[in-house]
């Protein structure tokens, strides 16, 4: 018999090693594709998917921002802090971990601090704002603006909208008498301490570590008051 002549089992040899073949192939573009997201159709490989980005809806909402009134409409999902700096141009309000975490973002509403970060615009319609801004200008800075001045409580500045707004803030609370992590029972008839100051600014991280000389701050803006 010829070598080109083949026998029944060379060519069932043949015919399993080409299907091991082709099931090695197609498994190996399965397992490609499925790692890397790629649809397969029809045994084919199919571009992905490109998908478009979500567009929320425009809602409109009006607030008062350092005394002035505003009516805009934005994006359903737009953020306060957002809100600030990107349409009403109020860049003092810092964005840090944008997750609620640093206190950076800290504005006041309706004399409350809030993390500006995790509010959405939306829910804030008929609400005061006070930010950085609005506590104090150049001609005539609020008392905190000083006592940080004064004490130093600062070094690259970057959070220290956020630490203002909420040592005011933090102040009007304890006047009121609400308790803390501290101590529950309402501080108002007890003076306020250091270590109560530090509780209740826990919540404002500075990355520069001016904790000692931000207390120091809130502390005489907060004696300055009690005396005056």
């Amino acid at each position: 018999m010829r070598n080109s002549e083949k026998t029944p089992n060379t060519f069932n040899h043949q015919m399993e090693e080409l299907t091991r073949r082709e099931f090695v192939k197609t498994s190996a573009a399965l397992s490609g594709s499925v790692a890397l997201g790629v649809p397969v159709l029809g045994g084919h490989l199919t571009a992905p998917h490109q998908a478009t980005p979500l567009e929320g809806a425009l809602v409109p909402v009006s607030l008062t921002v350092n005394g002035e009134a505003h009516a805009v409409s934005v994006d359903s999902r737009t953020s306060l802090l957002d809100l600030l700096r990107e349409h009403f141009g109020l860049t003092g309000t810092k964005k840090g971990c944008d997750r609620g975490q640093c206190g950076t973002c800290t504005v006041l509403v309706n004399g409350r601090r809030i993390v500006s970060c995790l509010s959405f615009a939306a829910t804030h319609v008929g609400d005061q704002i006070t930010t950085i801004e609005g506590l104090g200008n150049e001609r005539e800075l609020h008392p905190m603006q000083i006592a940080f001045l004064e004490h130093d409580g600062f070094q690259c500045g970057y959070c220290t909208p956020g630490q203002i707004c909420s040592a005011v803030a933090m102040l009007d609370e304890w006047r009121r008498g609400d308790g803390s992590a501290l101590d529950f029972a309402p501080m108002s008839s007890h003076a306020l301490t250091r270590d109560e100051i530090r509780e209740r600014m826990s919540g404002n991280l500075c990355r520069c570590g001016a904790y000692v000389n931000i207390v120091a701050a809130v502390d005489a803006a907060h004696r300055e008051r009690r005396d005056a």
